[in-house]
Order: structure tokens, then sequence, then C-alpha cells
């Protein structure tokens, strides 16, 4: 009951009215329209059941394609994250399946991917089972370039798909978090409370499959008071702790030639061979919004650098 109240305040201060951007003036710089096939589809396996939406391009041709998970946050369901997000349109653009899981009011009454709860930080366990059940059906079902296979998400979409990307990867390739927290960052709703409020650093979980984490890029605005800015740091942290790095990060700070756009700061982490192991992007005078976004879907603030095309742009190299 303790838990159940907490969480319920804690939905409430992160996702009420109070929070809600403002409609965004612009639209996601897109020059596509989503002329492909959006269907409905359910995924059951021994964690439960999930359904899901799965975007098809219409250059789909049996090639295979690169394939992008997108978590939604609370309040939020897979239409309205596609629409906010506009990566059905530009996954004509790039060429690549789009996969959103949809997270069971019955297990979340606000549709919270449960990333604070300790049922479902591990492998073959709750919410990653099922999330990753779903991702291999559409990989046995279609023709999928296993080598560009990406997770991202938004709020606690963010912090699942860093939980995704550190549990199963050698299922992903790439991890997107936008204004998520790290793997582990809590165990209860206090500690979820504290850790939102705060922000909270944590080791990296073991064991895991592979030795190395999977490369990352992260969003994050300045001003977002519902998930603090040093959580941003906090998954970048864990997710190139312990491997080697290639001199001190390069950082580069932007300001659009509207200055009526937000400016940004983007920092890459390289690793000894020159791969990138981390894209950091804080997005400055920006909430707890999707950044780039469409007034189309909720939690979106289209005045910041347009994530959905970063995030594409780094799963697949491409664009």
């Amino acid at each position: 009951m303790l838990l159940t109240t907490l969480l319920d305040a804690w939905t409430a201060l992160a996702f009420g009215r109070g929070v809600r951007p403002s409609p965004p003036v612009r639209t996601a710089r897109t020059k596509r329209r989503a002329t492909g096939r959006f269907s409905t589809g359910v995924h059951r396996n021994d964690a439960g059941t999930l359904r899901y939406k799965l975007y098809v391009p219409a250059s789909y041709d049996g090639t295979p394609m690169p394939l992008v998970v997108m978590l939604h946050g609370c309040r939020q369901n897979a239409d309205d994250f596609a629409r906010g997000t506009a990566m059905n349109e530009l996954a004509e653009q790039f060429g690549c399946l789009v996969l959103y899981p949809e997270q069971s009011r019955g297990a979340n009454w606000h549709g919270c991917w449960q990333w604070f709860d300790k049922a479902h930080h591990a492998r073959d366990q709750g919410e990653p089972a099922l999330i990753a059940g779903v991702t291999r059906e559409i990989i046995d079902d279609y023709a999928v370039d296993r080598a560009h296979v990406g997770v991202a998400g938004l709020s606690a979409g963010g912090a699942m798909a860093v939980i995704m990307g550190r549990t199963y990867p050698d299922l992903f390739t790439a991890v997107g978090c936008h204004s998520g927290l790290a793997h582990g960052s809590a165990e209860s709703g206090r500690d979820a409370m504290l850790a939102m409020r705060n922000g909270v650093c944590v080791a990296p979980r073991a064991p895991s499959p592979t030795a190395d984490g999977l490369p990352i890029i992260v969003f994050h605005g300045d001003r977002d008071k519902t998930v603090h800015l040093n959580n941003s740091d906090c998954v970048v942290r864990q997710s190139i702790a312990g491997r080697p790095a290639k001199g001190a990060a390069q950082v580069v700070h932007a300001q659009p030639a509207d200055t009526a756009r937000h400016a940004f700061t983007r920092t890459v982490h390289r690793g000894a061979t020159g791969e990138v192991l981390a894209e950091q992007w804080t997005v400055h005078g920006a909430g707890h919004a999707w950044s780039g976004g469409s007034r189309r879907g909720s939690y979106t603030d289209a005045d910041g650098p347009d994530a959905s095309r970063e995030m594409l742009r780094f799963f697949i190299g491409e664009g």
C-alpha cells in the first residue's frame, strides 16, 4: 500500500498538469509523411502479455532493415508517442521499422514502465522479458538488420531503455535515453522520488552477458523539474564506466541561428579506438519533454534539437 501511495504521488508530481509543456509552435522537422503500415499486435510469453504497435515503412520489400524500439513515458501510449516523436515519418527517410511496446494500465495505473521496481531490473524477468520477447518476435517475423537494433524512450521509458540495453546487449546494439535515469537508481517508490528529484549515480549492475556497455545517446533539458538533469550524467557515467577512453570528451556548444530555438551542449565520449561510447545532449531552457517533437503528441518541445533524427542517425549512421 505504501509503495502504491508513493508511486501515485510521484506520478501526480511528475506528470500532472503543472509540468505538462505548453503546445509548441513548430512541428518536428521532417519532410516525409508516414505512408507505410501502422498495425497493432499482442505478444505473450511467460512474463505476461504486451500490446504493441509496429510501423513498417512503404519502402519495406523484404530486404533487412534496422529496427528501433520506442518506449513511451507515463500517461502516454504507442499512438501518442509515435505522434509526438514523429518517428514514423522519419522511418520513411531512414528506412527502418519502428516498434512501440505499450505498457498495460493493469500493470501500472499511469502507464509507466516500472524502472523503479527491482522485479523489473534483470534479464528474463518482468517487463524486460516482455520487451525483449516482442522485439525478438518482430525480428523473427520481418527482415531485420541485426546489426542495427536500437531501443529508446522518454522519462520512465528512457529509464527502461537503459535497463534493456544493459540486460540485453546481445539483442540491442545501441540505446537512446531521453530524460531518463540509470539502471538501478531506484528499487522502491521512495527511491524513485529521490532519484528523480536529486539524481542518483550507481555503479554498473552485474553480471552482464557482455563486458562492455552499448553505445548510448542521451538527451535532457536543463530546466527539467520532473527528472533532475544530474540523472543525465549518471546514465552516461554508468554506460562508460570501466571502458578505456581516448582523450578528453569533445564538447560543442551551439546556438541555432533562430534564437527562439534552444541552445544546446553536445558532449561526445570516445573509446580507445575512437568509437563513440556516448553522446550527451543538454538542451538549454528545455523542460521534461521530447526535444524537437511534434505538437501532435504530449510532452514535446519543438524548439529543441531534433532528438528523433539524432537518435536514428546514432543508431543507423545514415539519413
